[in-house]
């Protein structure tokens, strides 16, 4: 992997757009920046920096200032997701007192339960 700086004319942003746009979709580059104060692109990935060169020149005038490897930094270790933890479950008993269903005892709440109620 290496990183090309090259110096281009850029008058605009319309062909700064298109000019990282083309070189975006050279196979092989990793990321694409451009400095329009000082004109000069930068680009990163293992790609020939001749072909880079030759698709700028179609756009604009653009010539190679530099090609140095890239060190490969370490990668930051992302903190571990912890998974939700679950409600213990437990275990239901048998008691042999109990019976296994639970009784219902329905009891009128009204002193006449055979009126009528609007609510």
């Amino acid at each position: 992997m290496q990183k090309i700086v090259l110096k281009v004319e850029l008058h605009d942003e319309k062909l700064k757009q298109k000019a990282m746009r083309t070189v975006s979709g050279i196979q092989g580059v990793d990321s694409v920046s451009v400095d329009m104060n000082e004109n000069k692109m930068t680009v990163v990935g293992g790609i020939d920096p001749v072909i880079v060169a030759g698709k700028l020149r179609k756009l604009s005038y653009a010539d190679i200032l530099s090609v140095e490897p890239v060190k490969d930094e370490p990668k930051k270790e992302e903190p571990k997701k912890e998974e939700p933890k679950k409600p213990e479950e437990v275990p239901w008993v048998w008691y042999p007192y109990n019976p296994p269903y639970p009784y219902c005892y329905v009891t009128p709440v009204e002193q006449n339960p055979v009126g009528c109620v609007i609510l």
